[in-house]
């Protein structure tokens, strides 16, 4: 499906992109905590209500 030159530079682009991301992460680090305390209750929030729809839909489902 994909030659291996394309599958060799996806590689690259990921390891490179995966390298600038937690560089960029690390170098806002103290802006994060800062602006960003409490982000977690929203993530927890978001995964119950995705939690709820799933077992609603199973629910229905029966």
């Amino acid at each position: 499906m994909f030659s291996q030159g394309q599958l060799i530079f996806a590689g690259c682009f990921f390891v490179a992109f995966v390298i600038a991301a937690i560089y960029s992460y690390r170098k806002d680090l103290r802006v994060h905590k800062e602006f960003y305390k409490g982000n977690y209750k929203i993530l927890i929030g978001f995964l119950i209500f995705i939690g709820l729809l799933f077992m609603i839909k199973i629910f229905f489902k029966r």
